[in-house]
């Protein structure tokens, strides 16, 4: 009889072991990366194009497979064995799934106040650097006890420290012109290398292979629970026309979520405990005539957008067909609910996508 109890004990725990959340959440934005890319891989008409590609036989040679599953292995390998594996990924319109800014505007800072606080605000209307006056879900998440303290903020793009109002949180948030204190060789020279070496997209910009090593460095020395990273360069290479360099940047950035997923695996703190959202901003437009090298909204179709998320908590559906249109401003309550949290605040929030987390069946 003490056996039967303790199987029927052990039966009724597996829902609620198979329901516990994440314990770490890690956000990725990679600014301004269109949906096309993400689902289909190199466009031709862009890649083909020496305007947009200078040497068309290296871009040929190194982006292009007849078929648009080969090439957008070729572009973001990582990526998509990850969702595939264990993950999900939205916003593949020629199957029906769509993802949308509800922000009426298309661009950067009303994206990222979008992703972060879940709620769409016409005040936040330019790029300017100032301070975000709604609660981000970075700011509710510190403010819970055993998330106090554990959340930090690495960026190329130095309007992101505003984004997540960094001085009144008080969330590190480390970008391009942020003074840092280094505490380690390592750090010294991450430090030295932002502050010296140029970025050729003006001094607001830090080289997006400084922003990955300097929050490597973080990660493995103070341990956040939550960690949100942001690429810019994706962006400023599309805007000066450059397609073939736009992909081998998306490409070194799938490499670079690659090594962070080896990295958090092999550290106790987060293996097996940590969740993975990837997104991006806003979206651009579809060719050149189209003005890809544009959004807002003189650019059609530029608020469509993609999101992707694996790990712990994730349901392993892999890419979405069909459903609802999801929104840019379910962004923040998905991490919350995936950390077991509903994001309430002075302001409007989306809805968490539910359809994200793991349930027992």
């Amino acid at each position: 009889m003490k056996l039967i109890f303790w199987l029927s004990g052990m039966l009724l725990s597996l829902p609620t072991l198979a329901q516990q959340p994440a314990q770490n959440l890690i956000l990725i934005t990679l600014d301004g990366v269109r949906w096309q890319e993400v689902f289909n891989g190199a466009d031709s008409t862009l890649l083909f194009d020496p305007v947009f590609s200078r040497d068309t036989a290296a871009a040929r040679k190194q982006f292009w497979a007849p078929t648009p599953e080969a090439r957008r292995q070729l572009l973001l390998p990582f990526l998509w064995n990850m969702t595939a594996k264990e993950g999900q990924l939205y916003g593949n319109r020629q199957r029906g799934s769509r993802v949308n800014v509800s922000n009426p505007f298309w661009f950067s800072y009303p994206g990222y106040n979008e992703i972060l606080s879940g709620y769409a605000d016409e005040r936040i209307n330019s790029n300017d650097k100032k301070d975000n006056p709604n609660t981000t879900v970075l700011e509710f998440l510190n403010n819970q006890p055993a998330y106090r303290g554990k959340v930090a903020v690495f960026s190329s793009w130095d309007v992101i420290e505003a984004a997540v109002n960094e001085e009144k949180t008080g969330i590190p948030a480390s970008s391009a012109n942020e003074p840092t204190h280094p505490v380690s060789a390592v750090d010294s020279l991450l430090s030295d290398m932002t502050s010296l070496v140029p970025n050729e997209f003006g001094n607001g910009v830090r080289s997006d292979y400084l922003t990955y090593f300097s929050a490597r460095s973080y990660l493995k020395r103070q341990k956040p629970k939550v960690l949100f990273l942001s690429y810019d360069e994706p962006d400023d290479l599309a805007h000066a026309g450059r397609y073939h360099d736009h992909l081998r940047q998306l490409r070194m950035i799938d490499t670079w979520m690659a090594d962070l997923w080896k990295l958090i695996q092999s550290m106790p703190e987060y293996a097996g405990k940590t969740a993975i959202l990837v997104t991006t901003d806003h979206g651009r437009g579809h060719t050149p005539k189209a003005r890809w090298k544009d959004h807002g909204t003189k650019t059609p179709d530029s608020y469509q957008m993609w999101l992707a998320a694996f790990g712990a908590g994730v349901a392993p559906t892999g890419e979405q067909s069909g459903g609802p249109v999801l929104y840019q401003n379910q962004v923040a309550a998905t991490m919350a609910k995936l950390l077991g949290f509903d994001f309430k605040c002075e302001h409007p929030v989306g809805p968490a996508v539910t359809a994200v987390l793991k349930t027992s069946r």
